[in-house]
């Protein structure tokens, strides 16, 4: 650990106790609004105070078990000693230094999910509607909502197009690295020839803030307009001009909602995610830079990056980013998701420790 990275720690700890002294004063107890937000603020530092402490206590004793070497009757047990402290002290530097990265305030929000079908004609579509299912699966699992607020079939299967909203705990911080360009290796359903083929299919991950609403949007921009919605849904979907499509006019962005029933509720659905894409196309020109040097997009970044690739004939799923091979292409396509998505999650912190350490250095 770096010396800065650790005073960084070390003042953590201090605003911790300086905290836990004011949550004792009379006038924070009588202030609800002060006194709920330094208890919030406590009980994020509670861990890294925790490990600190723990830490503390674990160098203290391996310095007793050192000290006991030079006597023949403890050497056997202080070394036992020395060598069970020595990789707990370890461990405990690996989880501070974890603790410090800092938070992605979107982690725990909902997401916009859009699969598009890329090039390889009627066999991009159906590749995109075995994404989408994968993911559906994977939510399933994780007992999240799915919600598809618009969508365009292939005429042999799959989609062109679809847009869903998944809602559950934790969505997005799940779901964040799957942003860009997925391709297939498989002989398609309309080869007669058995030969492979390379289609493709492009994935958006975008979360759905309350920050959102500070995406300002003049109704002069927006081209509003209503139609009846097509496929699933019931007579009453079908009888009703209840779908909207709204077309953002600057920019060109056009969304549609045609799940809900109601053209209250499919309009306030469009509204939301095109702020959300409005938000992620501005993150993505502000991070353009930044993004050349990153191996994992976080839901914004350049959508044409291949990330993945999905190779039947050899039962592999290679994630470019990391270099990660995975032979287990049919359990990966039913939505067993969590080895692949915890390896990203564990590569990116991988990145953000080596980039807390760089800014240390250079402190």
């Amino acid at each position: 650990m770096t010396p800065s990275i650790r005073r960084k720690l070390e003042t953590i700890v201090e605003r911790h106790e300086e905290i836990g002294l004011l949550l004792g004063q009379a006038e924070v107890l009588a202030d609800n609004a002060r006194f709920r937000e330094l208890s919030r603020e406590y009980a994020q530092l509670e861990p890294v105070a925790s490990a600190m402490h723990e830490q503390a206590k674990v160098e203290h004793e391996l310095a007793d078990a050192r000290a006991m070497l030079d006597d023949p009757e403890l050497r056997d047990m202080a070394a036992d000693d020395i060598a069970r402290l020595a990789s707990r002290t370890a461990e405990l530097e690996e989880e501070l230094q974890y603790l410090l990265l800092p938070k992605d305030p979107r982690d725990e929000a909902n997401l916009f999910l859009e699969v598009r079908a890329g090039s390889g004609g009627d066999e991009a579509a159906i590749f995109a509607g075995d994404l989408f299912r994968m993911y559906t699966r994977y939510a399933e699992r994780q007992r999240w909502q799915v919600e598809v607020l618009s969508e365009n079939p292939g005429e042999h299967g799959g989609y062109k197009e679809i847009v869903a909203r998944i809602e559950g705990k934790g969505a997005f911080s799940r779901l964040k690295f799957e942003s860009g360009v997925h391709c297939v290796k498989r002989v398609p359903v309309t080869e007669s020839q058995g030969r492979v083929h390379t289609s493709t299919a492009t994935v958006a991950v975008l979360p759905e803030m309350d920050e959102i609403a500070t995406i300002e949007l003049s109704p002069s921009d927006l081209k509003i307009d209503t139609f009846r919605a097509s496929g699933a849904g019931g007579q009453h979907v079908n009888k009703t001009d209840s779908a909207i499509r709204i077309t953002h006019l600057p920019s060109g962005i056009v969304v549609e909602c045609q799940d809900e029933r109601s053209q209250h509720k499919n309009r306030a659905r469009a509204m939301s995610l095109l702020k959300a894409r409005l938000l992620d196309e501005a993150q993505s020109k502000q991070t353009a830079e930044q993004a050349q040097s990153r191996r994992l997009q976080v839901g914004t970044g350049d959508r044409s990056q291949r990330i993945r690739t999905y190779r039947y004939k050899d039962n592999l799923v290679t994630d470019h980013r990391i270099g990660l091979d995975l032979h287990r292409l049919p359990e990966i396509m039913q939505g067993e998701l969590d080895d692949l998505f915890g390896t990203l999650a564990r590569e990116h912190q991988a990145d953000e420790l080596k980039s807390l350490a760089g800014h240390g250095n250079s402190a």
